[in-house]
């Protein structure tokens, strides 16, 4: 059970490293766009990619903690 419960904790640091990356992505292209240097369809196409990249990367830290539960649950 302890175990399962550092594995919740990592996947939660892991999920909000991933959240912190795509704001800071963020950030920099609404900076780009302020300075124009990119144009306002660019920076919202960035932004929606950026969040289907952060829920594909999210997904993948959840199936991966759903496997490692699994796993440790089975000892």
């Amino acid at each position: 059970k302890e175990l399962v419960k550092v594995v919740r904790e990592e996947a939660e640091h892991a999920r909000i490293a991933i959240r912190n990356i795509r704001r800071d992505a963020i950030s920099d292209y609404r900076d780009l766009l302020k300075e124009k240097e990119v144009s306002e369809d660019e920076a919202h196409s960035a932004e929606e990619n950026m969040q289907k990249i952060t829920d594909q990367h999210i997904n993948l830290v959840d199936k991966s903690l759903s496997d490692k539960e699994s796993s440790l649950l089975e000892i």
